[in-house]
């Protein structure tokens, strides 16, 4: 079975890496963040799944191990 994809947005991207939207955006620019998908004419969301895994890579990264 296929697992859902769910779209979170900004304010929860920023709780959840601690990060100031500002910051976001500089990783985004740099591609070293997901980049989120667009989902109105003036909004945008991130697919969680993708900020999970970014998350968890950074987590592997600090203690030395390979994500």
């Amino acid at each position: 079975m296929k697992e859902k994809t769910k779209l979170i947005r900004i304010s929860e991207v920023i709780d959840r890496t601690g990060f100031c939207r500002a910051w976001i955006y500089r990783l985004i620019k740099n591609n070293s963040f997901p980049a989120p998908v667009k989902t109105g004419e003036r909004s945008i969301a991130f697919i969680e799944s993708e900020i999970d895994e970014w998350i968890n890579q950074r987590i592997a990264e600090s203690r030395g191990e390979v994500a």
